[in-house]
């Protein structure tokens, strides 16, 4: 069990909560269980009242019949309605797509068992590829944003995965592996460092008819932009 803090300002006792979860998860599941992980705010001990428990379950397998079982062993527990979470076989984990992995590891606090065991080894390549899928992703949704949906919400969610974007692109420059923002901040270029801002400023906005929300969109447009193009010519 990791064993690191949470936040104070949480009333739920992340660590007792998830050694509930999985004492219950080895009695349904007993030796089929091979790996239970946290991520999220939650995860990094920055959890609020109202964050998702973001919980990770590797089966050896996995059928319809197990999805019923572990269903119903979350509606057993206390807080159901703020659990989420990846569930999967460990083949299907172990087969997928590596560009989604490097996060992925980072984001996941163990339990039980190990990442390391199951998943294969991510090269740089494809580090690469996934700064560069997540700068087409924030391109296309901030362009959408700022022309359509005009949501502060999202606007909010797509600084926030930028923020994750710049930990990963820190790592390939300089092979720091950075996960707390103001840790990487003083790190960054001048660009880089109005985007990981910029997440406060758009979390401080109260609507989206302002010339703050068109200025803040246009930035990250800007930006991925620049590793859409940086990044597609390097993979």
């Amino acid at each position: 069990m990791n064993t690191a803090g949470s936040s104070g300002g949480d009333p739920l006792n992340i660590e007792s909560w998830m050694d509930l979860l999985l004492k219950e998860l080895q009695i349904v599941f007993e030796n089929r269980l091979v790996f239970v992980g946290l991520q999220g705010s939650r995860g990094r001990g920055e959890g609020r009242p109202d964050s998702d428990i973001d919980v990770v379950v590797v089966l050896d397998r996995l059928t319809p019949a197990d999805l019923d079982a572990y269903e119903g062993l979350l509606d057993r527990l206390p807080n159901r309605e703020l659990v989420c979470g990846f569930v999967s076989g460990r083949q299907e984990l172990a087969a997928w797509e590596r560009s989604e992995l490097f996060q992925f590891a980072r984001d996941t606090r163990p339990w039980l068992g190990s990442l390391d065991e199951i998943l294969p080894p991510v090269e740089r390549r494809d580090i690469q590829k996934a700064v560069h899928a997540g700068a087409c992703g924030i391109y296309h949704a901030a362009v959408h944003n700022r022309l359509h949906d005009r949501s502060v919400p999202m606007l909010g969610e797509l600084y926030k995965q930028a923020g994750f974007l710049l930990q990963a692109k820190h790592f390939l420059e300089t092979g720091e592996d950075l996960t707390r923002p103001r840790e990487l901040l003083p790190r960054l270029g001048e660009e880089d460092r109005a985007v990981l801002v910029g997440r406060e400023r758009a979390a401080a906005l109260s609507a989206p008819e302002t010339p703050e929300f068109r200025a803040l969109c246009e930035r990250l447009i800007s930006w991925s932009s620049r590793l859409i193009r940086e990044y597609g010519a390097e993979i």
